[in-house]
């Protein structure tokens, strides 16, 4: 008895353990199903795109643009300004929708997330904390990037030649380098270069380290000096009175903001200051050798009109760059007059 009850038990066991695996090999069907449900759509999202963007180029119907650009100051301006103009130049059909988050990091996320709402067609970012911003909440829409020093080391492509994302555009590297060759044959007499700039610009970073690297090849030794917010800007250029024989201020967006205020202190203590980009130089500054913000702004609209009429595709679309054996040297005389230097040796 107690023996045909032991075996009895023995093939419940079983049965159950058969039961048990039966469910659980039945349990990963679901799964599969969901995720072939969850790809299919996503493939049928990216057709209905294709076929959307492909009936507007067939029927004339306006591209949506949107716009998102960091802060007002004239290289962000003139790099809207030169996209805009490529854009007409190409006899594309669009409505744009213009966004400017004077500089709020807050407002730039916000002003994003509409923009991508808003189903626009092609997205243009103006500067580095305006496209890590329009990038993070959309990996579907194409976004073009300018004026954003390098988009791979702040996150936005995996590759500058050929991006594997979403994101595409141009870069306004300049030639630091050959900035801080400009402050030394300028100023032969300076040891000293406050090389300032905001540190939560990773464009900024960069161009900074370039050009302290840039110093200790040309014999100077530097200051590294940082603001975090604009209201901080007269109060450091005070600070680096009787420390510094010049400054040096890179395409920092929000030291180009504040140009003014840095200029007008650094001036009336007769600290030259050699900046990023002409627009800079306008405000007060000493001098440049940069790039031309409009050409760069214009180079990204013809992106766009290859995405959006010619059908490219942005993630294969290399970062471009301008010819920097075209930069231009820019001088400010009235400035240079009033540090007591002649405008013609500064040239």
């Amino acid at each position: 008895m107690m023996k045909r009850f032991k075996t009895a038990a023995a093939l419940m066991t079983a049965g159950a353990m058969v039961l048990s695996m039966a469910a659980c090999g039945s349990s990963s069907k679901p799964a599969e199903t969901a995720q072939t449900t969850e790809a299919a759509a996503s493939s049928a999202a990216e057709t209905g795109k294709a076929e959307a963007t492909e009936a507007k180029k067939e029927d004339g119907a306006k591209f949506k643009i949107g716009v998102l650009q960091l802060v007002q100051h004239p290289a962000l301006d003139k790099a809207n300004e030169g996209f805009v103009k490529a854009l007409d130049d190409a006899g594309l059909s669009y409505e744009i929708d213009q966004q400017n988050a004077s500089g709020d990091q807050s407002a730039c996320q916000t002003i994003a997330s509409g923009l991508v709402a808003n189903q626009n067609d092609l997205i243009l970012a103006i500067a580095t904390p305006a496209a890590q911003a329009v990038a993070g909440q959309t990996s579907d829409i194409p976004i073009l990037v300018t004026a954003v020093t390098d988009p791979e080391d702040a996150g936005l492509v995996e590759d500058n030649k050929k991006p594997g994302t979403n994101v595409s555009g141009t870069s306004d590297l300049t030639p630091v380098k050959e900035q801080i060759d400009l402050l030394r044959r300028v100023l032969p007499e300076a040891k000293t270069v406050g090389v300032m700039y905001s540190s939560a610009e990773s464009n900024s970073v960069l161009q900074a380290a370039l050009a302290k690297e840039a110093c200790e090849a040309n014999g100077l030794t530097y200051l590294d000096v940082t603001v975090s917010n604009s209201n901080e800007i007269s109060d450091v250029v005070n600070s680096l009175v009787g420390k510094v024989d010049a400054i040096y201020c890179p395409t920092d967006n929000m030291i180009a903001a504040g140009m003014a205020t840095v200029s007008m202190v650094a001036n009336e203590n007769r600290i030259p200051v050699i900046c990023g980009e002409e627009g800079m130089v306008d405000a007060g500054g000493l001098a440049t050798y940069g790039i031309d913000y409009y050409q760069l702004g214009y180079m990204t609209g013809k992106q766009a009109v290859e995405i959006l009429r010619d059908g490219k595709n942005v993630s294969e679309m290399p970062i471009g760059y301008l010819d920097q054996e075209k930069c231009a040297l820019k001088v400010n005389e009235e400035t240079a007059k009033s540090l007591g230097l002649d405008p013609a040796a500064v040239k």
